[in-house]
This record gives C-alpha cells, sequence and structure tokens, in this order.
C-alpha cells in the first residue's frame, strides 16, 4: 500500500506538479474580468490589449497550463477571472473558485448544486465584491466573492415555469435576466397540455434581489386551442424564449435582447425577434420580427404529438445582439439568426439597414451563440454551425468563420470548414462553429463542435494556431477528464491566458467534462538567453 502511493506521488511530481487539493487562502477580489457574457455591456466579445496579451504574433506559443475534471458531462459556464482565482461552475459541485496557478480549490458554494449555467459576473454592492450567475432552474445566486457564502437566491415569480438559460447582464445596480420557459422539453411529453407560459426579461436589484420589472415576450394569455390523445388540452400561444444575453445601450437607456420561436400556435409577432425595452421601467420602444409563423418545440425531434401541426424551422435568435460604431462612427446593433442571417439594425428604430445571410441555417445554426467584433479594424466576426440537422435542404452547407465589414457585411474573409466524410471521421463529429468566439489584437479564438480549438488572424483568416481538446487529459483535481464538442459560452482571453470548456451534452454533439487552462510559452529566444 505504501509503496504504491509513494510511486503514485512520486510520478505525479515528474509530471509537472502536485495534485491539487483544497487550498485555504482566500481569493484577491480586487479586480474582475470579464464583465459578463459579452466581454462588455454592449457584447462584442472583443477583448482589449489591456486585459489580454496574446495577439496574432504570440498566440502560436499557448500551450496548456493544466486541466481540470468538472463533476458535470454538458459544462455550461463562463469563467470569471482575478489576479489570482478562476470562478467556475462545477455541476454538483457548486460554483467554485480555483487558484489560478494550480487550480486547488480556495472555496466551494454547494448550494449552487447544478452549477451556473451562464456567465458569471461581479460588482461591489453593500455586502462587497458580489458574483452573480443564473442557475438553471433555480434562478438567480448572489454570492460573497472572497468568502463564497450565498447572499440571496431569487425566482421570477411571474412566470409558473421559468428556465435560466441567457447569462444575466449586471449594471449600475440592476440584474437583467433572460428567461426562458422549462415548456420547451416538457412538450416532449406525450401527457402534458403544451404550453401556457412565455419567455420575458426581468430586473433585479443588485442588492437584495428583488424584482424590480418583469416583461413578459407575449402578452396575451393563453387558451385552449384543441385536444390530442382526446383528452390532453392543447394550448397557445406561448413560446417565444429569451435565449441569451442582453445587451445595454447606456446613451438610448435601452435593453436589447432576441427572441425564439413559439412552442404552440396561434404564432405571436414577438417570436424570433429583436426587442427594445427601456432599461429602466422596462417598457417597450420596438420589436422588429424576423421569422413569422416558427412554431416548434423538442417534440418536434422526437416526433411526439405536442409538435404543432405546422412545424416550423426554429429558426430563433440564440446569439445577443451585438452594439458597435461602423467606419462612419454610427451606432449599429448586429443581430445572428440561426437561419445563418446576419443583419444590421437601427438601434433606435430597429429599421434594418443591411441583411447578409451564410450557410443553410437550421436549429442548430446558421449563428447559434454569439457573434464578436473588431471595431478598430472595421470587422464582425461570424462563427456558422451548418448542422446537418432541421431544415431539409439540397444546398450545401458552408461551416466556418466569417468575417464581414461593420458597414454593409460584405464579405472580407471565409475560412471554411473541413466537413467532408474523412475530416468527419478523423474528427468523430462534425467541425462547426456553434460556440461563441472571442476577438482580441489581430486574433480571433474558436471552438467547434469536434473539439478543435483555432485562432485565426483577424485580417486573412489564416489559422494561426490549432489544439485538439476532444481527448483524455491528466488533471489537476484527480478527476478523469475528457475534452468533446466546444459549444455554448465559448473561450476567454485574458492576460497571458484562454480558458475553455471542452464538452456538451446536447443534440448530437460530443460530451465532456475538461476545463483547459493554456498559457502564453516564453519565446525560444528569451528561453535561451536565460539559460545561458
Amino acid at each position: 500500500m505504501f509503496k504504491t502511493l509513494y510511486i503514485t506521488l512520486f510520478s505525479l511530481l515528474l509530471s509537472g506538479g502536485a495534485w491539487a487539493l483544497d487550498c485555504a487562502s482566500a481569493p484577491n477580489t480586487e479586480n474582475f474580468f470579464p464583465s459578463g457574457w459579452g466581454i462588455d455591456l454592449a457584447n462584442t466579445r472583443f477583448v482589449a490589449s489591456e486585459n489580454s496579451r496574446i495577439n496574432a504574433r504570440n498566440v502560436h506559443r499557448l500551450q496548456l497550463k493544466w486541466a481540470y475534471g468538472l463533476s458535470t458531462q454538458a459544462p455550461r459556464f463562463y469563467p470569471l477571472v482575478t489576479s489570482d482565482t478562476f470562478y467556475i461552475g462545477d455541476g454538483e459541485n457548486g460554483v467554485l473558485a480555483l487558484d489560478r496557478e494550480s487550480g486547488c480549490v480556495r472555496w466551494r458554494n454547494q448550494n449552487t448544486a447544478g452549477g451556473a449555467a451562464s456567465s458569471i459576473a461581479a460588482a461591489d454592492t453593500g455586502f462587497g465584491p458580489t458574483l452573480f450567475f443564473a442557475h438553471r432552474e433555480k434562478g438567480v445566486f448572489a454570492i460573497h466573492a472572497h468568502s463564497g457564502e450565498t447572499l440571496w437566491q431569487s425566482s421570477i415569480s411571474s412566470e409558473p415555469l421559468p428556465m435560466y438559460s441567457g447569462s444575466p447582464l449586471v449594471a449600475d445596480g440592476v440584474i437583467y435576466v433572460p428567461i426562458s420557459s422549462q415548456e420547451i422539453g416538457l412538450s416532449m411529453l406525450p401527457f402534458y397540455g403544451c404550453c401556457t407560459t412565455s419567455g420575458g426579461m426581468a430586473a433585479l436589484d443588485a442588492e437584495t434581489g428583488k424584482q424590480l420589472w418583469y416583461v413578459p415576450t407575449i402578452e396575451q394569455e393563453a387558451e385552449v386551442t384543441g385536444k390530442h390523445l382526446l383528452f390532453v388540452q392543447k394550448w397557445g400561444p406561448s413560446g417565444a424564449p429569451v435565449w441569451s444575453a442582453p445587451t445595454l445601450d447606456r446613451e438610448r437607456g435601452l435593453l436589447f435582447f432576441g427572441t425564439g420561436e413559439n412552442y404552440s400556435a396561434p404564432a405571436t409577432d414577438t417570436s424570433d425577434a429583436i426587442f427594445a425595452l427601456d432599461a429602466a421601467t422596462g417598457e417597450r420602444r420596438w420589436v422588429n420580427q424576423f421569422t413569422a409563423n416558427d412554431t416548434f418545440n423538442m417534440a418536434c425531434v422526437t416526433g411526439g404529438v405536442n409538435c404543432p401541426e405546422e412545424e416550423g424551422p426554429d429558426l430563433d435568435f440564440g446569439a445577443p445582439p451585438l452594439l458597435a460604431k461602423n467606419s462612419e462612427g454610427r451606432d449599429l446593433l448586429y443581430v445572428g439568426q440561426k437561419s445563418g442571417a446576419v443583419s444590421a439594425l437601427d438601434p433606435a428604430t430597429g429599421e434594418r439597414v443591411w441583411s447578409q445571410k451564410f450557410g443553410r441555417g437550421g436549429y442548430l445554426g446558421g449563428i447559434h451563440w454569439g457573434l464578436a467584433a473588431d471595431i478598430q479594424r472595421g470587422l464582425l466576426y461570424v462563427p456558422v454551425s451548418d448542422f446537418p440537422a432541421g431544415l431539409e435542404l439540397t444546398a450545401a452547407p458552408t461551416p466556418g468563420l466569417y468575417a464581414l465589414s461593420l458597414d454593409d457585411g460584405s464579405v472580407q474573409w471565409f475560412a471554411a470548414k473541413d466537413f467532408s466524410e474523412q475530416a468527419q471521421a478523423e474528427l468523430g463529429f462534425w467541425p462547426g462553429l456553434s460556440a461563441g468566439i472571442v476577438a482580441a489584437d489581430g486574433v480571433v479564438v474558436a471552438g467547434d463542435l469536434a473539439g478543435q480549438l483555432e485562432a485565426y488572424d483577424a485580417l486573412s483568416g489564416a489559422v494561426l494556431w490549432r489544439y485538439a481538446t476532444a481527448q483524455s487529459f491528466t488533471t489537476v483535481n484527480g478527476r478523469e477528464a475528457k475534452g468533446g464538442s466546444i459549444d455554448s459560452h465559448g473561450p476567454l482571453l485574458v492576460d497571458d491566458l484562454l480558458l475553455v470548456s471542452s464538452g456538451y451534452s446536447g443534440v448530437g454533439m460530443k460530451s465532456g467534462n475538461a476545463f483547459l487552462v493554456f498559457q502564453l510559452a516564453e519565446p525560444a529566444d528569451a528561453a535561451g538567453s536565460g539559460a545561458r
């Protein structure tokens, strides 16, 4: 026994580092990054040079620093970083504060078992530095960043079956919370009377969690519209969920967000739409619907009886709107839809300025989780999944990364993904880009559904660095870890680090449980001079 233990410990030391155990030191909570899912309140997903040293000239030096084995096969958090700590969601272990160097656990909050289903944001409150995030079923949590103590938990009483899928946005003492509905999944049950609830947007007080206002995406009450299986009532209208983070326009005092499909008939004019609300009151300013009569729920995937008779294509807005200036200094609101369409809107009116379409679209995208923008270079980066599911189209798929002009949507370059049968056989899965992406100085980083992580040159689309995450990893916490599809929130760049969760359990995806930390290695000439 002792011999085995000695050999194990000795092997771990030789492999490059001690096994990470709980560490008693408290986190440094002076500065947090990023501010939320979109890196900034405008959801540009662009990391400025003061927050990331990774660029087109050095990204090839990224090397795996350490891996952490998560307790879930469906990681869905976006990390928050300080000078010495990563805050992450670890499934049934709840939210953790990990030491940035070693991966040891500074604290864990198991009140949040099931983990963060969103980005983790921070703000100063009367309690001190406070973390905010959405739990898929339990609502919004506020926990103390220093100790991990739960400060409050708040759910939306205005909807009977809310689901918290999108990331909250925290600004000026208010938490804006996107709301979808559990009925998207309950629709698969044949004896469930689908559907009566809608999506919406809520505003909470950051100090107390008290609801300030709530705006449903469907104002009319659902009514009985028929029956199936002789006695199960059908209801409608319903749906129009809000799946993603909102965008704040401080100058105009507006909050923007996109909606999904109707779950049941009759269809409304608020599904597959972009909303603008007064950020202070929740009053509706404008709504622009992009796809009408889109009625769809998960029963359509399984062939269930709750699928609407006129099944829609499920072309919702899964990606948050992005607010950025074009080359003339004009503010435009850029939106990407699962249809593959990218459009620029006037943020004051919602009127369409230009629109382009890429890929075939379908219920796994098109544009699925998010765009990124580099205002200095005048570029909008568009990841396209084009996963071969959903719409029955004869057109060839075009998965990959597009760079568009912020001015008119014209294509500046396209980095295509190889989806040939040989490539899929080698990768084991479809290589489309579904996850959110992130941009920095001269570089764009994206992860694909096959588990590849790639860094592209911002001006040409050339691949500067690639890493296959769909593999097994030795971890700092001793839990077996294997990477899989990169989906949902995608990678984060901060300082000299790249952070990403590899593995996402969804329709046709490769599940996994690896949280990976990459770091820039010293340049070869610096290492050589140091040795002398």
